[in-house]
């Protein structure tokens, strides 16, 4: 098996870095996890050197050095107080020229952004020059296994049965005082009978509450479902396991015979956004360009803007997904940050634009992957509201 390290070594060969420089401080960085595994209770600083050729070294404290199981893969060096640990690094990074770390010049991309000030400032004046590490870690990290796609397609699969019937289950209790709160209970039930697992929501939302993109139904804050509602479902889980990955996706529906004519507006507004980012993605990709992800982002948020709904498209276009749901790959962002990272074959991730009107919002969310044949949506597709 290769190891996320090996895979940086291969990323950095073929991008001129002598080294990619990880540092963690009582967990602020996921990316030492994904080198060294699970980790519970580290309490000091601690950095990960891992050399475009040759042996990975972790520097930790003495008193955190039992967490770490990484076998003889890997040089451990234990330090003691501050002193200490300048001098192993003193050691170790002035030979290096180039180096990578999880930051974000101007803090552009957050989730790239790992590192704080202080420890950037120390690094660099021992002599290194220090990169963003964002594209290195998207392609060690971030890119899916065979097991990993598979799994993401099994809750694909689930979840698109368990949106259609959340809905039934709605339109059969509308009218009776059936809740959005009972409804995210209804779809949590069902992840379990399914065996998937989710940390939070699913967003159950009637007419107003769907134009909240977050909005998760407490028993205090949910309205009864009547004819005549509009409800977005946006529901995401995956398999437990530590390998298991998420899928994600939101659809919309009316309790009523006939769609308002507003509200088909918008959908379709919608829904013509998320099919044109789709449709760009493919050719590009399939014609070889290196696509980045706020290139994607402006394809949707241009068709929303010529069509008067600009404004109320108030977030980027999708997400990363993997272990996490908003997992640490490119993002199709152009608004809230400018993601210049490319997508490159392994990655997974969203497709969701949205309008929110003051009566009511829509969202509609697909995932897709991106194989070495191309790329694939792996999520059902909704092509018309669901009338219940």
């Amino acid at each position: 098996m290769v190891t996320v390290a090996q895979q940086a070594q291969e990323y950095m060969a073929a991008h001129a870095l002598d080294a990619w420089l990880i540092y963690d401080y009582q967990g602020m960085n996921p990316a030492l996890e994904d080198v060294a595994g699970p980790l519970h209770h580290v309490t000091r600083p601690v950095f990960a050197l891992i050399p475009s050729d040759g042996r990975p070294v972790l520097l930790t404290h003495a008193v955190d050095a039992g967490r770490f199981s990484l076998g003889d893969a890997w040089e451990v060096r234990r330090y003691a107080g501050r002193d200490d640990l300048q001098s192993h690094l003193k050691e170790l990074l002035p030979p290096l020229r180039r180096i990578a770390m999880e930051y974000s010049p101007l803090g552009a991309l957050p989730r790239a952004s790992r590192v704080d000030g202080g420890t950037l400032e120390m690094v660099r004046s021992l002599g290194p020059e220090v990169v963003p590490s964002a594209d290195l870690v998207q392609y060690a990290t971030q890119r899916w296994s065979d097991k990993g796609l598979a799994t993401h397609r099994r809750a694909a699969d689930a979840l698109g049965r368990i949106v259609l019937e959340a809905f039934e289950e709605i339109g059969r209790k509308a009218g009776t005082g059936f809740t959005e709160y009972d409804a995210a209970e209804f779809i949590r039930a069902r992840f379990a009978d399914e065996g998937l697992w989710a940390d939070t929501g699913p967003v159950v939302a009637a007419n107003a509450h769907a134009s909240d993109p977050h909005f998760e139904p407490t028993p205090e804050l949910s309205v009864a479902f009547q004819r005549g509602n509009w409800v977005l479902i946006d529901l995401w889980a995956r398999d437990p396991a530590a390998d298991g990955l998420f899928a994600d996706i939101t659809w919309v529906a009316y309790l009523g015979d006939s769609v308002p004519q507003k509200h088909r507006e918008v959908f379709n507004v919608v829904t013509g956004a998320r099919d044109a980012a789709a449709d760009f993605l493919t050719q590009a990709i399939a014609n070889g360009h290196a696509v980045q992800g706020w290139e994607a982002d402006k394809v949707a948020r241009d068709y929303i803007t010529e069509r008067g709904y600009g404004d109320s498209f108030t977030h980027r276009l999708g997400h990363s997904l993997g272990r996490v749901v908003h997992a640490g790959g490119v993002n199709l962002d152009g608004l809230e940050t400018h993601d210049t990272r490319s997508f490159i074959p392994g990655l997974g991730f969203t497709i969701e634009p949205g309008v929110y009107l003051p009566e009511f919002g829509v969202r509609s969310e697909i995932d897709l992957y991106l194989g070495q044949g191309g790329l694939e949506i792996t999520t059902p597709v909704q092509h018309d509201v669901v009338l219940v």
